[in-house]
């Protein structure tokens, strides 16, 4: 299935052209549940949330919706991530299990100055934890600094199941190599002019990459760093999440239109 999202769902700006008027804060995200079929959580990157909210945000979607946790800070800036347990027991007890079945992948964003060296990415992927509470857990790495566009970084992250975020973001590596059982893309080109963020070409052509993605095939316009690898059926999550952020809500809706509901 495909998923398409926005990240968060408080935006001044979206109060004047996605949330109806008057429609209190505290209704935003029941709004926002109903129109995008998921939402990547930032806040959780700069403080832990209590287990009440997570618990308030399941009850306030619909069925079927799914949320992606992003990490906290306190541990993707760590200087050795292979030496991050504590802070990661900490992160994954701190109430998001509450999500229940709406809890979608972790996103491990790193910070811009992080290089990759391959025995330390391997030994993070080795602490992150695959299952919690009874249910398996996913896990998707955005890699920001150059040094991550080697076929031996896809190596690492195909040997432990983790997912390469595809950044559509000319500042960042664009790695549309598949590497987990799931597929992560951050789209981060909405254009201020265009009322759905992207032109319907561009959208177009996003579904059909999402499509192939979700067939377990790669996008046959995006250049590959390794080999093809391990095809099969995987969820596809796609995040409108930077550019002209005010136009995020119309490109997920737009690009939801084109690829369907789960």
């Amino acid at each position: 299935m495909i998923r398409v999202g926005i990240g968060g769902w408080t935006f001044a700006p979206w109060r004047d052209n996605f949330y109806p008027k008057g429609l209190p804060h505290a209704k935003e995200l029941a709004f926002a549940g109903q129109h995008v079929t998921t939402i990547e959580v930032n806040g959780t990157f700069y403080r832990a949330q209590s287990p009440a909210s997570f618990a308030r945000w399941r009850e306030e979607t619909p069925p079927g919706f799914v949320f992606s946790i992003k990490g906290h800070r306190g541990v993707v800036a760590k200087a050795k991530l292979n030496e991050t347990a504590e802070q990661l027991a900490w992160f994954l007890d701190s109430g998001m299990l509450e999500l229940g079945d709406k809890l979608g992948p972790f996103l491990w964003q790193m910070p811009h100055t992080k290089k990759f060296n391959a025995d330390e990415i391997a030994g993070f992927f080795a602490l992150l934890p695959r299952e919690a509470g009874g249910r398996p857990l996913l896990h998707a790495f955005e890699p920001r600094h150059e040094t991550f566009s080697t076929p031996e970084f896809i190596d690492v992250a195909r040997a432990a199941n983790v997912a390469i975020v595809y950044a559509d973001n000319p500042k960042y590596p664009a790695i549309a190599d598949l590497s987990g059982p799931f597929v992560y893309a951050r789209l981060q080109n909405a254009a201020a002019e265009e009322a759905t963020g992207y032109p319907p070409a561009a959208l177009d052509s996003w579904a059909e990459r999402a499509n192939a993605w979700r067939d377990g095939r790669p996008a046959a316009d995006l250049p590959l760093l390794a080999a093809a690898g391990a095809g099969g059926e995987r969820p596809v999550f796609v995040y409108m999440i930077n550019g002209a952020k005010e136009r995020a809500p119309h490109a997920a809706m737009a690009l939801i239109e084109r690829v369907g509901r789960p």
